[in-house]
C-alpha cells in the first residue's frame, strides 16, 4: 500500500472511531439492567449512561433523567472520555494538514510528514482513554443497586471506537519520514584517466 493510500485509510479508520467514540459518549446505554436468574420478570429495563439513566416501560415508553450530580456516576469516566474526544478532535485537524493528500505546507514533504504522525500520535493518544473508561463505567459501580447490571451496547461501540482510533493512528504514524542523511553525502566522483595525453 502506497504512503498516501496508508495515510488516508488510516485516518478514514481514526475519524470513523472519533465518530463512534461521540456516539458512545451520548448514548445512556454504558449499563443496562440484567435480569439473568432472577424469577421475576419486571416491566421497566434500566439504563444509564455517561450523562442520563433511563428506564423503559414494556409499553415503549422511555423515561430518562440528567444525573443530579457529575460525580453521580463515575466522574472518571466522563473526564477520559472528554479528553479522548478532545484529542481526536485535535487529531483530525493535524492529520488533515500533514497528510499528503492535501495542498497545506506542500513546500517541505519531511515536516508535513511529521504531522501526519503527530496526528497519528493523538488519535492513538485518543483511542487509550476510550477502553479504559469503558471499563471504568462498567465496573466502577458504587451505588448499590437493586438489580444487577450488565455491559451496555454503548460499551461495545466505544471498545469498536477505540480499535478504530488506534488502527488509524497507526497507520498514519507509518507515514513517518525516512531518516534525513546527515554527514556528507558521497557522489559518484569520475576516475582520473590513468593514460596519459601525449602531445
Amino acid at each position: 500500500m502506497g504512503g498516501g493510500a496508508r495515510e488516508l485509510a488510516g485516518y478514514l479508520a481514526a475519524l470513523g472511531g472519533w465518530v463512534a467514540a461521540l456516539a458512545a459518549a451520548a448514548l445512556p446505554q454504558w449499563r443496562q439492567s440484567s435480569y439473568a436468574g432472577d424469577a421475576i420478570i419486571t416491566a421497566v429495563g434500566l439504563h444509564e449512561g455517561l450523562w442520563m439513566s433511563c428506564a423503559a416501560q414494556s409499553t415503549g415508553q422511555v423515561q430518562c433523567r440528567l444525573h443530579d450530580s457529575l460525580l453521580s456516576l463515575d466522574g472518571t469516566s466522563r473526564a477520559l472520555m472528554v479528553i479522548s474526544l478532545l484529542l481526536g478532535f485535535f487529531g483530525i485537524i493535524v492529520s488533515v494538514v500533514g497528510m499528503k493528500c492535501t495542498k497545506v505546507g506542500e513546500e517541505d514533504p519531511i515536516t508535513k510528514s511529521r504531522i501526519a504522525v503527530a496526528g497519528g500520535v493523538l488519535f492513538i493518544l485518543c483511542g487509550k482513554p476510550l477502553g479504559s473508561c469503558s471499563l471504568c463505567a462498567s465496573f466502577g459501580d458504587t451505588q448499590p443497586h437493586s438489580s444487577l447490571y450488565e455491559f451496555g451496547s454503548a460499551l461495545f461501540v466505544g471498545w469498536g471506537a477505540a480499535s478504530l482510533t488506534v488502527l488509524g493512528g497507526s497507520l498514519l504514524c507509518c507515514s513517518c519520514p525516512a531518516k534525513e542523511r546527515q554527514g556528507q553525502q558521497y557522489y559518484r566522483q569520475s576516475q582520473p584517466s590513468t593514460a596519459r595525453e601525449y602531445v
